[in-house]
């Protein structure tokens, strides 16, 4: 406020008005607020009267190197009405200011916190009226808006509930009959607030040129704002807390410029260009057991067990680099365009007790070293259009890119090439994802892409909707389509992978070779994630419909009809998260007709039921004597599939139904606890029956139970070590098909992210 006291010299005056000038000419006018007019009420002053004020005093001299604005302004911020005077901001709101004088109309509309700012105006009469949404309008009819002005609006509405519920009120008989309907003024009210530099009382009419320092002194030109120079303030050694700290390039939180946090190029690309170089370095160890077979051997004569050893380690230790170009502001504001390249290497080494599991020969040992390098992204991304001022906006991203197409990776999580089109509408309540896949193989043994397409295509599409009945409640639909074609495959260790070495492979014609088969399948999906009061909750429920020309296990062409529903829910108290849920997939109860009822997904990584510190998720179990997988790692679905990457997807069989109880601790903000109980039932054993020529084979898979701490040690994502023990233990479903050896892992992970 321009606003002097007897301790104001007219030196500090003259800064103060000069800088709420320019507060004015940008339109901000929340900080020069001079007066109050309550609803209703004219202004103490108009423009005719202060300048007839003015006039009286003499000529005005104006303050030296300022011009008086002849344009007019008005902003302000729209609550809904409350008790207490503290109502929400109403989103959504429309202004819509007409000039009384010539009928022009302006449009504006608030900003998801309820403020709305119009400039330059035309100084005149106008009309003001506001609307929004489940509210009643409200309108002034005159207010004036004067040159070298700023007004600002308080205005609160009326919610429609709360009118509809006053106008059913019954009249009182002694106010006589009711005023029509015109005649009820619009409900709603406002404060105004206004202030006017010439205007002030205390303005200084005649201020000498010497009364402000030069003009190199107030206005400084920054050419890069981002390269500010901070002074050298540390006199004694460094100790404590300080107000800054220089940047370094190995540092990433101190305005790196390989971070992010300035622009890499400011004098060719400008100073909205920017770069964010990220290395991330993992090494994962397990050590476990595993049903694993004997196998047909010389090394150990005489042994006639058909369980072997089932021990087995495997070390994995992958370098991660990530080149991330952008333009766009460095915040949550969506980027104009970015480019983005991300190579991973992979070092595994995989050590076992019995031969024929790492290679088909049994002479390649029991040990395999593997290294690949993958590119697992390289895109381009440009926006093509702002929606709104609440930085709504549609965006294409083309190339190999990250996608997860639920909350919980239920269907689909992979890195692979791709066309998207995705954005948000409403505030980005609303968001939105259409993507075109063209799958590439992967890499058997680090699971990174390779440059071989892997003739797959994926169509799918998803939405989702932010306090869907429930405020902190999402919503999602999903919608895809899987097309993958009938093809050859044999994995990097020389394994048959497609199809799946299992039933019938082989046509029987001579010449012949295997029976290739191809799947068309869509999914359609509803699922939820947030929490409802304080009840944490999450569900999916996924339904998928097609046919697979030639199900080895069927031996035939079949029609797919299969589900998946999953819900989650959770409850925090203090430092303690207490959940359960349950998780099913349907079964097929006869494997040789035409329809296929087992549940299968497209590549799933489902961070549910224990995650990590589950063994049935976590490990891969072999089903002995075939060459397929009874489940694959990273997967809660007993699917039968030679692969989760490489093989195609199968829907004939057993199914599962999982009930989950777990207990997550945050001990300290540093360390995490985990603990994990999976109770496991097969929905369908007929499929097994079938392939195993075993008959019965009961439900019960049995317990899993799981133990894990995460520690970060610098209190980020920088340093993160993981670590966790499982083990299952059969039960007589389980034991009907291997033994009743409790399985059991011990994992390991150690990441460092720069």
């Amino acid at each position: 406020m321009c606003l002097s006291s007897p301790r104001t010299t007219s030196r500090q005056f003259g800064l103060r008005c000069a800088a709420l000038v320019v507060c004015a000419a940008a339109g901000f006018a929340g900080a020069a607020m001079a007066q109050e007019t309550p609803a209703g009420v004219a202004a103490p002053q108009s423009g005719a009267s202060a300048q007839q004020s003015r006039e009286s005093r003499g000529t005005q001299v104006r303050i030296p190197r300022q011009q008086a604005l002849a344009t007019a302004a008005i902003d302000g911020l729209v609550r809904e009405a409350a008790s207490g005077g503290e109502g929400r901001p109403v989103v959504g709101t429309q202004i819509i200011l007409k000039n009384l004088q010539t009928g022009q109309v302006t449009r504006v509309a608030a900003n998801g916190e309820g403020i709305f700012r119009v400039l330059p105006l035309v100084p005149g009469h106008y009309e003001l009226r506001v609307e929004a949404d489940e509210h009643a309008p409200f309108a002034i009819a005159d207010i004036a808006l004067n040159a070298n002005e700023v007004t600002t609006l308080e205005i609160s509405l009326v919610a429609v509930a709360s009118a509809e519920f006053r106008s059913r009120l019954p009249r009182m008989p002694e106010l006589g009959p009711a005023l029509p309907a015109d005649a009820i003024p619009a409900m709603g009210s406002y404060r105004e607030f206004r202030h006017r530099l010439d205007a002030d009382p205390n303005y200084i009419a005649e201020l000498a040129p010497d009364a402000l320092p030069p003009v190199a002194d107030i206005y400084n030109v920054v050419p890069n704002r981002w390269a500010l120079t901070q002074p050298d303030y540390r006199r004694y050694s460094q100790k404590g807390e300080y107000m800054y700290t220089r940047s370094r390039w190995f540092d990433p939180f101190n305005r790196n410029s390989l971070k992010g946090d300035q622009p890499i190029w400011p004098e060719l690309l400008g100073q909205q260009t920017f770069l964010d170089i990220t290395g991330i370095s993992e090494t994962f160890f397990d050590g476990r057991r595993v049903p694993s077979p004997s196998n047909v051997s010389a090394a150990r004569p005489g042994s006639e067990a058909f369980f072997g050893q089932g021990e087995q380690a495997f070390v994995d230790q992958t370098l991660r680099f990530s080149f991330d170009l952008f333009h766009g502001d460095a915040s949550f504001k969506p980027v104009d365009w970015r480019i983005r390249i991300t190579p991973e290497l992979s070092l595994n080494d995989l050590d076992v007790r019995e031969l024929g599991i790492v290679k088909p020969d049994v002479r390649a040992g029991t040990n395999r070293f593997d290294d690949h390098v993958g590119l697992q992204e390289a895109f381009v991304e440009v926006k093509l259009h702002d929606l709104s001022a609440n930085y709504d906006f549609i965006s294409a991203r083309a190339g190999i890119q990250q996608f997860n197409a639920d909350f919980r990776g239920f269907l689909l999580v992979d890195e692979q090439p791709a066309l998207r089109i995705f954005g948000n509408i409403g505030s980005d309540r609303i968001e939105y994802n259409a993507a075109y896949f063209d799958f590439l193989e992967k890499n058997t043994n680090s699971g990174l892409n390779t440059f071989n397409r892997r003739h797959q295509q994926v169509l799918l599409g998803n939405t989702y909707l932010q306090d869907f009945f429930f405020p902190g409640y999402t919503a999602e639909f999903v919608a895809a389509w899987n097309k993958d074609d009938a093809t050859l495959h044999y994995d990097d260790n020389g394994f048959l992978v497609r199809p799946s070495p299992i039933a019938n492979v082989i046509n029987q014609n001579p010449g012949a070779g295997p029976i290739l088969h191809g799947i068309r399948v869509g999914y359609f999906g509803w699922l939820g994630s947030g929490h409802i009061h304080r009840l944490n909750i999450t569900h999916a429920f996924y339904q998928a419909i097609g046919k697979d020309s030639f199900n080895g296990i069927a031996g035939r062409r079949v029609t797919v009809n299969a589900q998946m529903a999953a819900v989650e829910l959770s409850y925090d108290r203090d430092w303690i998260r207490y959940r359960v849920s349950t998780f099913y997939t349907s079964g097929d109860d006869n494997p040789r007709d035409g329809r296929a009822r087992g549940f299968d997904t497209i590549v799933d990584l489902p961070n549910f039921a224990g995650g990590l510190f589950s063994f049935w998720n976590r490990e891969p179990i072999r089903l002995l004597g075939s060459g397929i997988l009874l489940t694959t790692p990273g997967s809660l679905i007993p699917s039968l599939r030679s692969s989760k990457e490489e093989a195609q997807a199968n829907f004939v069989n057993p199914g599962i139904l999982l009930g989950n109880a777990g207990i997550d601790f945050d001990i300290t903000p540093k360390l995490k606890g985990f603990a994990n109980f999976n109770y496991l039932r097969f929905q369908r054993t007929e499929a097994l029956e079938f392939l195993l020529f075993q008959s019965p084979i009961r439900h019960s898979i049995g317990e899993d139970f799981g133990v894990g701490v995460e520690y970060r040690p610098p209190l980020s994502e920088n340093i993160v070590i993981t670590g966790g023990a499982s083990a299952l233990q059969p039960g007589q479903g389980f034991k009907d098909i291997y033994t009743s050896r409790t399985l059991f892992s011990l994992f390991g992970i150690v990441k460092f992210t720069f």
